[in-house]
């Protein structure tokens, strides 16, 4: 839960920083427009009170002379109507000095914008132009715009997706709580009476399973009361967990189902709740005893990566489809006419969050079985 919820907000910042990234870019690229337009506006009144002072003295010279270097950023070929260039203004110096080059630049700016045509005398020139920097920005800034609404709309929708999280985290964790205490008040009661019937002519036997259903219920209280807190991990021998659990399961289950399984012969040491680890592991147990109908075989296999301990749930059920391999943990998915579905969701919990470790469907086949797949880091190795 500790690592979802850091997870989420590590997102939520990165959006947030995204979003005003993108949102100081724009305010100084508008800034950037303005002292732009704020020059060309002062450039026109210029060209007007130069072009007064050609007509007035009849020398066109100077103010044509006065347009061609005050255009910095607009790319011009100026072509006499026999296809011939006659000048170039702010072209790349590699393009202009290539006669081939400029010629096929000068076709790429045809295709940008129409010709405007120069009526002279006797004949006609042309003047092809391209687009300046700040024309290619503005065409992309409403798409900066679009990005930066996106950005808000996914935060906002982040925001709204952890909090709904939060508040069933909050609702489970609550409710795993009240369903410890309630068990707790009639579990303190029937202790009472076991050790009332200890006192009577009882069956030994009897008051030792007794016990252990006590014991059981006990364990399952811990488990809920656990939900929605940060639990305690401790150095624990894996091997010898995962047998406590399986040796409770063979007993209560019909003899129809067969166990196996295979471990090394010296103990591997984990950091473990044991509560929690077992429930987990007993999650999957009675979900491979629920795929094969109450009928068939469970091998465990316990296998020793040196940094990492693997452990192999298999079972000889129906199967899982490829589609579902990431279903199966998902809150509420089941394939059962009745059931929650929040077995194996709290077991990738338990794993995943709890245990830093991880959980997969390792392979399934359909009519064969599946195999689930558990990775925890080992702590410390006694051989």
């Amino acid at each position: 839960m500790l690592k979802l919820g850091l997870n989420t907000l590590y997102v939520k910042w990165l959006i947030l920083s995204l979003s005003i990234v993108l949102v100081i870019v724009i305010v100084w690229n508008t800034y950037s427009f303005f002292v732009y337009f704020k020059a060309e506006e002062r450039l026109k009144m210029e060209l007007l009170a130069e072009s007064q002072k050609s007509f007035a003295t009849d020398n066109y010279f100077d103010l044509i002379n006065f347009i061609n270097t005050n255009n910095k950023t607009v790319p011009v070929i100026l072509v006499d109507d026999k296809g011939n260039i006659l000048s170039s203004n702010n072209i790349d110096e590699r393009i202009e000095n290539d006669s081939v080059a400029l010629y096929e630049y000068m076709q790429t700016l045809k295709s940008t914008n129409k010709p405007i045509k120069i009526r002279l005398k006797n004949s006609s020139n042309y003047i092809y132009y391209g687009n300046s920097a700040l024309i290619t920005q503005l065409k992309y800034y409403p798409l900066a715009l679009l990005l930066i609404i996106f950005l808000f709309l996914l935060l906002i929708y982040n925001y709204y997706n952890s909090t709904k999280i939060a508040v069933q985290n909050k609702l489970w964790a609550g409710m795993a709580k009240e369903t410890a205490h309630q068990i707790g008040t009639p579990l303190s009661s029937i202790m009472g009476w076991i050790e009332i019937l200890k006192s009577s002519a009882i069956d030994e036997g009897i008051i030792d399973e007794l016990n252990k259903d006590v014991n059981r219920l006990q364990t399952i209280t811990e488990r809920f009361s656990k939900i929605g807190s940060e639990p305690t991990l401790a150095n624990h021998d894996l091997i010898e967990q995962i047998n406590h659990a399986l040796s409770y399961l063979k007993t209560r289950f019909s003899t129809q189902v067969a166990f196996e399984i295979n471990s090394p012969a010296y103990p591997i040491f984990v950091m473990l709740n044991p509560p929690l680890f077992g429930w987990t592991f007993e999650n999957l147990i009675k979900n491979a005893i629920d795929a094969m109908k109450g009928r068939g075989k469970i091998t465990v296999d316990i296998i020793d990566d040196k940094e990492f301990i693997n452990i192999y749930v298999s079972d000889t059920g129906i199967g899982i489809a490829p589609s579902n391999f990431k279903k199966v943990f998902e809150p509420g998915f089941t394939t059962k006419k009745r059931g929650w579905g929040l077995g194996l969701s709290l077991t990738k919990r338990i794993i995943e969050e709890y245990h830093q470790g991880q959980i997969k469907v390792d392979k399934s086949e359909a009519g064969k079985g599946t195999t689930f797949k558990i990775s925890l880091k080992i702590k410390e190795q006694t051989r």
